[in-house]
Parts: structure tokens; C-alpha cells; sequence
């Protein structure tokens, strides 16, 4: 098994994506990368904490290529915009990589590399030191499987969803029951 600690704005997104992958066993939404000890959503939603909204993503690489863990990630957000994905801004939802070693920062790298032909402007995305990560709240694990039909689901998450599926189709899967 592989963890990947990304961030590319509202977890709820990247979590949605990830919890219907072939492969992923556990995808747990968080916070990391910034100085409070003991962030919370209000204090990380503030701004003044430096913690990004991050998903921990574990999977199994005899299933799922570490690749394409991190094609989907560079797909389903634009890492072009700084501190910013749509309507959610502040460094909170920062496009950042957190690898956790040596083999993770220059695989990080690559896909970032191979991806910035592909963008009309220069990908933004960070690499940061790891830092410890923080669990969220339980109301924001699994998000996305427990409340699809809310609007910033529908507008936010949903269109990522299709671009996973347009781009993905052969490594997702709709979730049996909900994880979390």
C-alpha cells in the first residue's frame, strides 16, 4: 500500500474522486502544511492557519498505478490557479504535493512536469515539506456520498466527477456503500 498526501481545494472534491477508484482503499480528509496545532474547518477556513485541505489517499499500486492516482489529481482541479480553485479561494485551497519521501517528490514531479504541456498557463502547484496531518471533522469524510444532491455538490463536485469519468472510466467504479 502507497500514500499520497495532494491537495487541490475543497477536499470534498478530491475525496469524491478518489472514494471511486479501483484500488484506493481509504481516502481520509485533513489538514497539513500549516503552523496550528490543532486545526479545525473554521480556523483552517479563516486563512490565518497556512494548513491546506488535503486528502490522504492509501491504495494498492498492484491495482492502481501510482500514475494515475496522480494524472486524476492533475485532471479533476486546475492546477493553474494559485491559491484559488473556482469559488473557493485563500491559501486553503492551495494546489499543493506533500510526498512523503525522495521516490514521492520526484515521482510528484514528473506528473507535474508531463502535465504543464497540457495547460494554456504555468502550473502553480507546490511541493511542500511533509507536515503532520490533521483528521477533519467527521462531517467532512465522505462528503460527497452522503450529501450528492446539496448544491455545491452539484456544481462544484459533480463536473469533476465527469471529467474522471470522461478520462478514468476503466479504473472507477460508483462506491457499494459509503467509506468513511
Amino acid at each position: 500500500m502507497r500514500t499520497f498526501v495532494l491537495a487541490g481545494g475543497c477536499f470534498w472534491c478530491l475525496d469524491a474522486v478518489y472514494q471511486r477508484t479501483r484500488g484506493v482503499t481509504s481516502v481520509i480528509s485533513g489538514y497539513t502544511g500549516g503552523a496550528d496545532p490543532a486545526p479545525n474547518y473554521r480556523s483552517v477556513c479563516s486563512g490565518n492557519t497556512g494548513h491546506a485541505e488535503a486528502v490522504a489517499v492509501t491504495f494498492d499500486p498492484a491495482i492502481v498505478p501510482a500514475e494515475v492516482i496522480l494524472d486524476m489529481f492533475f485532471t479533476t482541479h486546475d492546477p493553474t490557479t494559485l491559491n484559488r480553485q473556482g469559488y473557493d479561494v485563500g491559501t486553503q485551497y492551495r494546489s499543493a504535493m506533500f510526498p512523503l519521501d525522495t521516490e514521492q517528490d520526484e515521482l510528484f514531479r514528473a506528473i507535474a512536469a508531463k502535465f504543464a504541456p497540457l495547460y494554456p498557463n504555468p502550473i502553480v502547484t507546490v511541493f511542500e515539506e511533509p507536515a503532520d496531518f490533521f483528521v477533519a471533522e467527521g462531517i467532512h469524510q465522505d462528503y460527497y456520498n452522503r450529501f450528492s444532491s446539496e448544491g455545491y455538490c452539484r456544481v462544484i463536485i459533480d463536473p469533476k466527477l465527469a471529467k474522471a469519468r470522461k478520462y478514468y472510466a476503466a479504473w472507477l467504479q460508483e462506491p457499494t456503500s459509503p467509506r468513511g
